[in-house]
């Protein structure tokens, strides 16, 4: 059976109208979305793009970033900064990455006026709030705990750490999460990857928007364990939530949690949680704690001293402060 011309030219044409589409099809953004657990949290990251390939492979090498900065800052183990610098009489030098997180640090604590502070590795283990027996310590021991701790505690020359007292103990579990989300972002941006979210427990940022629309991060309530308080609208930024209900134990009803105040070697008490939006995660990271601590008039004033930053703040009341460039990006629930 012979076809005539016409019919021919209009199989051709349906045929390439098929390929094109099929084609169109497989370059149509794909999700993608991988979860590891890393510094004691669940970390999950999901990209979009058109190559599932690069995808996955740009997932793998921000999951290895993000283990390396484990590695580096987590309080014990070998090949960790931390345990060397706790384990030194007067200090040490470390990598460019901890020198990098240990100068924010000392930049967020200077501006809050201590109550960020990187040297608390002894009064967070008298406590033992992230274990399975945390209990309220004597006075005596808070006081020992918190000895040669405060403004000055540890000095920063390029990559040389100084400590002001040989049994202080660092900790950087209030800054190092955010860092590495910070550095997981940087290779995805590498990559080409132009949408995407690194979660790391609640320290969130964020690359580009989610097709043409803003990321919607909704807020948890911090006394319904399953409710939220608000949602938020963002692109392109960091998001980091602190709360007295993400760590805690209670005893004679009253609730201990993992957020303390330096100058007590108590948890503080003026806050519920606090939610920081601002460029960096490592930045956002801390000045949660560091706001937390501080309580809602000082927390803002402390926001306020850092370009492009934002936050919500519910006080120790539930009452909730918010600045006024997240107002309009902020929908409550």
């Amino acid at each position: 059976m012979s076809l005539t011309r016409p019919l021919v030219i209009l199989l051709l044409l349906a045929l390439l109208g098929f390929l094109a589409l099929q084609r169109c099809a497989g370059e149509r953004p794909q999700q993608l979305s991988r979860s590891r657990i890393l510094m004691g949290t669940v970390v999950e990251i999901s990209v979009h793009g058109a190559d599932p390939g690069r995808l996955e492979a740009a997932v793998t090498d921000a999951f290895a970033e993000m283990a390396r900065i484990e590695r580096l800052m987590r309080p014990a183990g070998e090949g960790s900064d931390v345990a060397r610098l706790t384990a030194s009489a007067q200090g040490t030098e470390v990598a460019p990455e901890t020198a990098a997180v240990i100068a924010l640090g000392l930049q967020v604590g200077a501006e809050s006026g201590g109550a960020f502070d990187m040297g608390l590795g002894r009064l967070k283990e008298l406590w033992g709030i992230e274990t399975e027996s945390p209990r309220v310590p004597a006075p005596a021991e808070i006081r020992q705990a918190l000895a040669g701790t405060g403004q000055g505690d540890l000095r920063l020359d390029s990559r040389r750490v100084e400590k002001a007292q040989p049994a202080l103990a660092v900790d950087l579990g209030a800054i190092a999460k955010g860092y590495a989300v910070d550095r997981a972002v940087e290779l995805l941006r590498r990559a080409g990857i132009e949408s995407a979210t690194v979660n790391a427990g609640g320290n969130i940022r964020l690359i580009g928007d989610h097709d043409g629309r803003p990321w919607r991060i909704a807020i948890q309530h911090p006394r319904d364990a399953a409710g939220q308080l608000a949602l938020l609208e963002l692109a392109d930024v960091s998001v980091s939530t602190s709360g007295d209900y993400e760590r805690f134990f209670e005893q004679d009803g009253v609730r201990y949690h993992h957020i303390f105040d330096p100058r007590t070697g108590y948890p503080a008490g003026r806050c519920r949680s606090v939610t920081v939006v601002t460029p960096s995660a490592a930045l956002a990271d801390a000045l949660s704690t560091a706001a937390f601590v501080l309580g809602p008039e000082e927390g803002l004033a402390l926001l306020r001293r850092f370009p492009a930053t934002e936050g919500l703040i519910v006080a120790a009341d539930g009452t909730p402060h918010v600045t006024p460039g997240l107002e309009a990006r902020l929908t409550w629930r």
